[in-house]
């Protein structure tokens, strides 16, 4: 499947899915030309970012 496809399975941005395939976090992903190709039964990777703002209010 292409970014897109994966990124609206997954209810992420395409450009998200684009920086984790570019991070080789999604398995067996490959670029082919200007594009990521994902395969069909690959899972959404963990969110590894961190917050930078995380502020509990007391």
């Amino acid at each position: 499947m292409t970014a897109q496809q994966a990124a609206e399975k997954w209810n992420i941005s395409d450009r998200r899915v684009r920086v984790l395939c570019k991070d080789g976090k999604i398995p067996g992903a490959f670029k082919e030309g200007k594009a990521y190709k994902i395969p069909a039964n690959a899972m959404k990777p963990a969110d590894g970012r961190e917050r930078k703002n995380d502020k509990k209010s007391t």
